[in-house]
């Protein structure tokens, strides 16, 4: 999907987007030439509007790459994807910027106070990626009434999604992390800030404000195959580095009688082990996206199928790179090494909380 040059570029930039601590001016130009912020938007605001298992293959390639530029793109694109949720005038008005992205936290962070004609809203918000690129940020904040937080029809606490513009936001530039440096998931909060009405949402397929087929899909299963194709391209790559680093050692006559068999006999397990879970995964992410585009009703069932597997093949990834690790010598350690980059970036991911397996 990726063409050659582009490959290149990527490969090119990936240091200095380590060093800078966020995307450099040159990895945001290959992503707005692209238009990738704008993957799940809808092609009337100018979007790529690819279909879902499309979309998949473009971000796990991305991550085989580089891991911090497709974790920022995928969750960018994943906010951006928000425009089918937002009313439409007010989503065109946003998209006449080809720079727009849209970027911030899931957590229900805040409270939102109903003060008639706006939201009074106050609150903070951790690990909203690429905030220094975003020109909205977007949150979830509780809904208050007369001082009482109100409940929707299963009795639970009613939250709303918002966003608002980059300069009513304070940024906490807290993000330190030994991977995904790049991705500058910073944490963000504001008091009292006054927020209109029309600045509010739900991501839900009944609430959509357009007719493409992705907002069909409810947000939690597209969250978690979206999050985990990065998994499974960081993956790809810490496999195939470690099998080229192997063929080098084959050089050694000394490292091949004592380790050759048996390393690459626990690689190639590991890796049939693993692409036939991404298969089966891939294979449920092909069937939503078959119901949604016949507008089917979707079984419960395989939302359940999809966030276990996909929790099952972050585990294991997860304990997988750490088993191999001790196996590849002083190099793996070193910080610039693109073994060691993708072990970080790995294991950086894996804290992410929707994935995440105690």
């Amino acid at each position: 999907m990726l063409i050659s040059e582009q490959i290149q570029i990527i490969k090119e930039l990936q240091a200095e987007g380590i060093k800078n601590k966020a995307l450099t001016k040159e990895q945001l130009d290959l992503v707005y030439q692209n238009n990738w912020f704008n993957l799940w938007v809808p092609k009337t605001l100018n979007g790529l509007e690819m279909s879902f298992p499309e979309g998949l293959d473009l971000l796990e390639e991305l991550a085989y790459w580089d891991g911090g530029l497709a974790w920022t793109v995928t969750l960018c694109a994943g906010a951006n994807m928000f425009a089918g949720f937002i009313q439409p005038e007010f989503a065109k008005s946003l998209w006449s910027d080809p720079k727009i992205c849209l970027g911030g936290s899931g957590r229900v962070g805040g409270k939102a106070i109903d003060a008639g004609e706006y939201f009074v809203v106050s609150g903070y918000w951790n690990y909203a990626t690429g905030a220094p690129h975003l020109t909205h940020f977007t949150f979830n904040a509780e809904i208050i009434n007369n001082g009482e937080v109100l409940k929707n029809e299963s009795g639970e606490n009613l939250y709303f999604s918002f966003l608002v513009p980059k300069d009513d936001v304070l940024i906490h530039y807290d993000w330190d992390t030994i991977g995904l440096e790049c991705t500058a998931s910073h944490s963000f909060s504001f008091q009292d800030l006054k927020v209109p009405k029309g600045n509010a949402f739900v991501l839900d397929p009944k609430a959509k404000q357009s007719n493409s087929t992705l907002f069909n899909i409810p947000f939690m299963p597209f969250a978690e195959l979206t999050l985990l194709v990065n998994y499974v391209g960081m993956f790809k790559r810490f496999l195939d580095l470690c099998e080229k680093y192997y063929f080098e050692k084959s050089k050694d006559r000394h490292w091949v009688e004592k380790h050759s068999k048996t390393r690459f006999k626990q690689l190639d397990q590991l890796r049939t082990k693993f692409e036939g879970k991404v298969g089966q995964v891939k294979a449920y992410a092909v069937g939503l996206w078959q119901n949604a585009s016949e507008g089917k009703e979707v079984e419960a069932d395989l939302y359940l199928k999809i966030g276990e597997l996909s929790r099952e093949i972050a585990k294991d990834v997860r304990m997988d790179c750490a088993e191999i690790l001790p196996l590849l010598g002083i190099r793996a350690a070193q910080k610039e090494n693109e073994l060691n980059i993708v072990f970080r970036n790995l294991f950086t991911a894996s804290q992410h909380s929707l994935l995440n397996v105690w």
